[in-house]
């Protein structure tokens, strides 16, 4: 099976699932401007549990991608005879390892509040600071960093230790980045908004800031050209 092919069909793969399952979800976040309305208490149960249902639809989304993704680069790894191709499928499916170890270790929900159960005002209200709290965490540097350096640790396995060439290393990085930046940038922050307006009906002015994500695209357009730019 030709190496190269694999690799598109794997990119092809995961960006298919990103734009049907995930992106969805991500462009859902920015129609819901002020989700907590005057009937606060009537609305916040409803609203802990749509954004709950959110979060854990997109953790598991992307537990799956991982995992599926490993059985099928393992096993192409143990039964391929090209060593290249074998080599690729076997630190990809180290990667991919990784990245769904790194899903169970941070659940988007607390484990008391994962089954859905009824939940009154107050429980509901922890349910957001929490899920507001994850969501600031996910979006965070440390989580880039964290990631840049896996995949920065790949492309070398593949460029030095496979002795391949510097540019099989830094294909290998930049497919990896595109996928572990695709699982940042499509991670829900909806909750972060409720639960500001949610702080800001009951005078609770030191959340919203404090919850605020710490990194943010921004594209500017000007005749003649445009600039994009990542504020920490």
């Amino acid at each position: 099976m030709n190496r190269i092919f694999l690799k598109q069909w794997f990119s092809a793969t995961l960006f298919f699932f990103i734009f049907v399952f995930l992106l969805p979800d991500l462009s859902g976040q920015k129609r819901v401007t002020d989700s907590l309305t005057a009937d606060l208490l009537q609305d916040i149960q409803q609203t802990a549990q749509h954004d709950r249902l959110g979060a854990q639809r997109w953790w598991y989304g992307w537990l799956a991608g991982y995992s599926a993704a490993t059985a099928v680069q393992g096993g192409i790894s143990l039964t391929t005879e090209n060593r290249n191709l074998r080599q690729d499928m076997a630190l990809g499916a180290a990667t991919t390892f990784l990245g769904a170890v790194g899903q169970l270790l941070t659940p988007m929900v607390p484990r008391e509040f994962s089954k859905g159960a009824s939940l009154n005002v107050d429980q509901s209200a922890e349910l957001l600071k929490a899920l507001a709290l994850r969501e600031k965490e996910g979006r965070s540097w440390k989580v880039h960093a964290i990631a840049g350096a896996v995949n920065l640790g790949s492309g070398l396995i593949t460029w030095l230790g496979f002795k391949r060439t510097l540019l099989d290393g830094v294909e290998n990085f930049a497919i990896n980045t595109v996928i572990t930046e695709a699982q940042i940038w499509t991670q829900p922050t909806r909750a972060i908004k409720d639960y500001q307006n949610y702080c800001r009906t009951q005078s609770q002015r030191e959340y919203p800031a404090a919850l605020k994500p710490e990194s943010k695209w921004t594209v500017n357009v000007y005749p003649g050209g445009f600039d994009i730019r990542l504020d920490f």
